[in-house]
């Protein structure tokens, strides 16, 4: 097959998926990983596709990645930064949860802790909590969203409200160069705002991917986050705004 077909395929694939791998790709054209790769790389520079850690994702400002894709995403550079977010939340910590697959990896990660209490929004989270019987686990009212298990609405938001805990645990889809926050979903933009404001600490966990990262939806800014939790050193612009702000950057 030419190298343009292969790239219209994968393109095709793409917009049925929102994910691949890299794996699947050689499998399905029977050629070698490294001739994927160039694919890849290729497809990337035209600003068809975002490369990922052993895949590949396309671009958009409007249409997160399906929830199914992103689970498998930098997997393993969530794992780390879920260990380091964890690291930082002592025993006996009341947080909030937010929706997201890196915040599903932090819910994981607290398991070896004591006496929490949570508040979340994310069903996935409190499945994997309510393994822990001296964790209080509450649900946050609303609609359930059957894609991902989040929790969102207007009566989210009021519930978020009632509460004020010592940490905000949140995720996001973007960072823009500027410092603004950005994500895809308005309903659940509201919730992570009500859950900055209702947190005396922020922690913010978004792996390298999501610098520079378009999205459509204004979340906010990054100096209203207190600590942010990554796997690479943010771009210099970024590095500088957290300076400014006297925002922690864990690098794990």
């Amino acid at each position: 097959m030419k190298q343009t077909q292969r790239h219209l395929e994968i393109l095709d694939v793409l917009t049925r998926q929102g994910f691949v791998s890299t794996e699947d790709l050689v499998s399905h054209f029977d050629v070698s990983p490294q001739t994927i790769r160039r694919d890849l790389n290729d497809l990337a520079e035209q600003n068809k596709i975002r490369r990922h850690h052993g895949g590949a994702s396309l671009h958009s400002s409007t249409v997160n990645t399906a929830y199914s894709a992103r689970k498998v995403m930098q997997l393993k550079e969530k794992e780390r930064i879920a260990r380091e977010v964890a690291a930082n939340i002592p025993d006996g910590s009341s947080l909030f949860i937010d929706i997201g697959t890196t915040t599903e990896a932090i819910a994981r990660a607290l398991l070896d802790h004591r006496e929490l209490r949570i508040v979340t929004n994310n069903l996935n989270v409190a499945s994997i909590l309510t393994a822990k019987d001296d964790f209080t686990v509450i649900i946050a009212g609303g609609e359930i969203r059957n894609r991902d298990g989040g929790i969102v609405g207007e009566a989210t938001r009021d519930f978020i409200g009632q509460f004020r805990m010592d940490y905000g645990v949140i995720g996001i889809s973007g960072i823009d160069g500027d410092g603004s926050l950005l994500d895809f979903d308005y309903h659940e933009v509201k919730i992570a705002q009500a859950i900055i404001a209702h947190s005396r600490q922020v922690f913010l966990a978004a792996d390298h991917t999501k610098f520079g990262r378009n999205a459509m939806v204004n979340l906010g800014h990054l100096n209203q986050v207190h600590a942010l939790f990554t796997d690479q050193s943010p771009p210099e612009k970024l590095m500088r705004i957290m300076a400014q702000h006297q925002i922690a950057c864990h690098i794990c």
